[in-house]
């Protein structure tokens, strides 16, 4: 109901049957998705659908949103506005749960080699913990520890490295198995070096 309201043309049944087959061909596929919470008219047993949804999904990240009206939209008019306070409530327990599956899903890798593309500018605190930060082949961010025995990466290169520590927005890798130069790399290289 909530999604036709808001022109979605899709389903939680097909959604759910898309994301099966997906995991059916790719069992380690990281899926995210985009979440908006307090759209009008939308009651605690939509609200408890949505986070079904959330549940059997078991994103590996999610953007949420708090549902506002905007002038000039549809929606904007509709009667049934929900409460600020309601909306905030709902948004906040829909983070809580998004934040708890994605920490359990980034639990799994602590041990496992990931390869990681190194990248400028992705950890804000990569100088303070002298790490160097990047995205492994599923997207999620990674904070490696460099070793110079094994080699400097570049922003731009590719490493593999074992991570020893999982939160629910990033890995952190403080053994670096290996570095493979690449043409990105080399040309970050050339970049900077003028």
């Amino acid at each position: 109901r909530v999604l036709r309201a808001m022109r979605r043309s899709y389903r939680a049944d097909r959604y759910l049957g898309i994301i099966e087959r997906v995991r059916a061909a790719m069992p380690e596929a990281a899926i995210t998705t985009d979440i908006i919470v307090g759209f009008p008219g939308e009651t605690e047993d939509d609200f408890q659908g949505t986070l079904d949804v959330v549940r059997a999904s078991r994103f590996a990240s999610a953007f949420t949103f708090q549902y506002s009206p905007r002038p000039g939209t549809p929606a904007a008019t509709m009667d049934d506005q929900i409460p600020k306070p309601v909306v905030q409530e709902r948004y906040e327990r829909l983070v809580a749960l998004v934040d708890e599956i994605a920490w359990e899903e980034s639990k799994r890798f602590v041990g496992r080699e990931v390869e990681v593309l190194v990248a400028e500018g992705e950890g804000r605190k990569d100088d303070a913990t002298e790490r160097l930060s990047g995205r492994a082949t599923d997207n999620r961010l990674v904070h490696v520890r460099p070793d110079a025995a094994i080699g400097d990466p570049r922003p731009g290169d590719l490493v593999v490295a074992e991570v020893t520590y999982a939160a629910p927005h990033h890995l952190v890798a403080d053994r670096m198995l290996s570095v493979r130069p690449t043409r990105a790399g080399d040309a970050w290289e050339a970049r900077t070096a003028q």
